[in-house]
């Protein structure tokens, strides 16, 4: 998904988890690509090993890290010059976070219904100094208001959050509030600051 204008930016959008129907036309990777979008940033969808015509089968988050490094190498590819943005979706996010907060080449992370249950090491978050966004339903099944506002508390600066009220996990109902939010953050240019 390209801009109308020239790019100031190039992103990569990760989808939720494989063995749960997650792939890359799902309504929140597509509305925070397109939020994305319209704010400047030349954006990539991909399906992970095993979805869709990808090739390879689910490697329980090993492998799906290369993936999203082989996303980001695409990217750096076709926009060299760019900032890159890297944000995922639920397990999609997860991945995001672990292979953006190790490389350096990262401007900003976007992490859309994080987890929070099933992620038990935190230590690459806490010590993550990458420009964070995370954007939580308040009923998220997987951690909502009270758990992410308690994670979120004590990462580094810079970060943000945003709690979606009345929101769960996929933002039924409150796309376009999940859509406005990473607007707002990507319209900041988050990415100048890393």
């Amino acid at each position: 998904m390209t801009p109308d204008g020239p790019p100031v930016a190039t992103g990569v959008v990760c989808h939720a988890h494989p063995l749960h129907g997650g792939v890359m036309h799902f309504k929140v990777v597509f509305r925070a690509a397109k939020a994305l979008q319209q704010s400047g940033v030349a954006v990539l969808r991909f399906n992970f090993r095993g979805v869709g015509r990808s090739e390879g089968a689910h490697d329980d988050g090993r492998g799906e890290q290369d993936d999203v490094r082989a996303a980001l190498a695409d990217v750096r590819r076709r926009f060299p010059p760019l900032p890159v943005v890297l944000g995922g979706f639920s397990f999609g996010a997860s991945m995001a976070l672990r292979v953006g907060c190790a490389d350096a080449g990262v401007g900003a992370l976007l992490a859309l219904g994080l987890p929070l249950l099933t992620i038990t090491d935190r230590a690459f978050l806490e010590s993550c100094r990458v420009p964070r966004l995370f954007v939580q339903g308040e009923h998220d099944q997987f951690g909502g208001a009270g758990p992410i506002r308690e994670l979120v508390d004590r990462l580094p600066e810079p970060r943000a959050l945003v709690i979606v009220p009345g929101a769960d996990h996929f933002f039924g109902g409150h796309l376009d509030e999940l859509q406005q939010a990473v607007a707002s953050w990507a319209a900041q240019r988050p990415w100048a600051a890393a």
